[in-house]
């Protein structure tokens, strides 16, 4: 009898064998997982459900206002030649700003979903308007973090000016592709609010934050025991050793690598750690942050592909936009620290 040989094809089972390794490495590095884990229900408990599910709840029960197209009316000149979409979403833009991650992708995919805006619009929106908002650049990263109020606004402005000029680059996205259905946008047809179905929309604007909110807690949690599992099993510091003569020859602190790789991952961590770093030069720190603000990290971008995976958006964009607004906003943060005293935090 011939032997049998079984071929595993990597590309086929490369997502079961990164599981199953996962599910091992929670019981070998259960002793240091387990803190991870309570810090990350905390952050979500502590920070993220009041911080968000208020937004969360009243974004839901706007959509079923004449606000956005209130908005479309007033924004619509401004919105379609500098972004190429329609004036509806300046509603997805403004409420991305104030709320924070990922109220912005969440907007946009509900535009899909009612037909207020073309996908091609709906994913040019997803390129730039989920954003982190100003009471954790503001709030948590410049002043808890950091003890400056005047480097939480460098960052925000910063954040700011790059999502602009990401949306304004995506203003090309699909155009040629747009040109044949541009005649043959949706119109908006939600049920609006009144007194009589108030408890209604409610009912469901509530219902819908929960789900999301909880969706947004099992992704920091999860996170967080990842990079607790890889600081445990030395991976980040071998990760950290591959890059250091990268960082060497830049004349950078090596002591940044394992914090921006977390950071990665998960900005919180990441950003909690970059400004804890005793540096001479903290514009370095403040450069470092920026880019991570601006990216959003894994978690985040895992986040929105559970909320775009209802519709036929293409995340795409998204992914783009996020590196490409990271990028921007460390070249901002360092054009106003180089070239303006106040925002000057070196030794």
């Amino acid at each position: 009898m011939k032997p049998s040989f079984y071929v595993i094809k990597l590309k086929r089972n490369i997502l079961p064998l990164i599981i199953l390794g996962f599910t091992f490495a929670l019981l070998i590095f259960s002793k240091s997982n387990l803190p991870a884990v309570k810090n990350g229900l905390a952050l979500w408990a502590n920070s993220v459900v009041p911080s968000l599910f208020p937004f969360f709840v009243a974004t839901e029960a706007l959509m079923h206002t004449n606000l956005i197209s209130l908005i479309g009316n007033v924004f619509n000149k401004y919105m379609k030649p500098i972004f190429n979409v329609r004036g509806e979403g300046a509603f997805a833009f403004i409420m991305g700003i104030i709320s924070g991650y990922p109220v912005g992708a969440k907007i946009a995919s509900s535009f899909r979903e009612n037909n207020i805006c073309s996908k091609e619009e709906c994913e040019r929106l997803l390129s730039f308007t989920n954003n982190s908002g100003p009471l954790f650049i503001i709030g948590t990263v410049g002043i808890l973090m950091y003890g400056s109020t005047i480097i939480g606004i460098l960052l925000f402005i910063t954040h700011i000016l790059a999502c602009v000029t990401v949306g304004f680059l995506f203003r090309f996205w699909k155009r040629k592709e747009e040109t044949n259905i541009k005649t043959n946008y949706y119109k908006h047809e939600n049920k609006y609010v009144t007194f009589n179905n108030l408890g209604e929309v409610l009912a469901k604007s509530i219902t819908s934050s929960i789900s999301t909110i909880l969706l947004i807690g099992g992704f920091v949690v999860i996170f967080s025991s990842i990079i607790s599992i890889l600081k445990a099993s030395g991976i980040l510091n071998g990760a950290s050793l591959l890059l250091s003569p990268l960082f060497n020859f830049l004349n950078i602190n090596t002591s940044f690598i394992a914090p921006l790789l977390s950071g990665f991952l998960e900005i919180t961590n990441g950003i909690n750690t970059i400004s804890s770093i005793a540096c001479k030069k903290l514009s370095i720190n403040i450069i470092f942050t920026a880019f991570l603000l601006g990216f959003g990290g894994i978690s985040v971008l895992l986040q929105v592909l559970s909320i775009t995976s209802k519709t036929d958006l293409s995340i795409k964009p998204y992914i783009y936009g996020k590196l490409l607004q990271g990028i921007f906003a460390s070249i901002y943060t360092y054009i106003f620290i180089s070239f303006i005293p106040f925002f000057n935090f070196d030794i």
